[in-house]
């Protein structure tokens, strides 16, 4: 299995990007989440991947974060979302936002992610409760480690008013390990307004 592909950035072309690895062109599928943080095209770049083997082909998802893929990973597992919803969900709302939906239990907020109606929304919230990370750290449930610095630190920005795009191109380097404080210093800084 395909886990992470590191190369060259060939092409964009929304939601599909062509990633050329040692001479060999890899299509892959990303979210917008990771589509807008990607470089311009001819850059290097590296994506975790999650690799689908199936009867009629095989099907290569990048993301730009562990919890990214992670969170496609849940929701790939409710019954009735496949890779193409669970695209457009991480699309349409940050990870935090949707550990957020589904702690609140927020139907409405679902709904507004297009080709999620009322009742998938609603399978949503109840097959991922105690699944996905929440604000105070951690998944409650799964045995998980504390959500990562990088997730604190892209929360606090989000907080402080920052795009999720702003907020995920100034955390993109933040060393691991890092303390929040510093990491969210260090991240305004990039911003050029600390």
């Amino acid at each position: 299995m395909i886990g992470r592909l590191s190369g060259l950035l060939a092409e964009k072309n929304p939601p599909q990007l062509l990633l050329e690895v040692g001479g060999v062109g890899y299509e892959v599928d990303v979210p917008m989440s990771t589509f807008y943080t990607l470089p311009a095209t001819g850059a290097a770049v590296t994506l975790l991947i999650h690799h689908v083997i199936r009867e009629d082909g095989q099907f290569l998802y990048g993301f730009g974060t562990g919890e990214e893929r992670a969170a496609f990973r849940q929701l790939i597992r409710v019954s009735g979302v496949g890779a193409r919803m669970a695209l457009a969900v991480l699309s349409g709302l940050s990870v935090a936002e949707l550990s957020a939906a589904v702690a609140r239990q927020e139907t409405a907020r679902l709904v507004r992610v297009p080709g999620i109606g009322k009742k998938t929304a609603e399978r949503l919230l109840l097959e991922l409760k105690d699944k996905m990370p929440q604000a105070g750290g951690g998944v409650v449930g799964a045995g998980s480690a504390a959500t990562t610095t990088g997730d604190e630190v892209l929360g606090a920005l989000i907080a402080l008013g920052y795009s999720e795009k702003e907020a995920l191109a100034a955390t993109r380097e933040l060393s691991p390990g890092l303390p929040t404080s510093d990491g969210i210093r260090q991240a305004l800084k990039r911003l050029g307004k600390f």
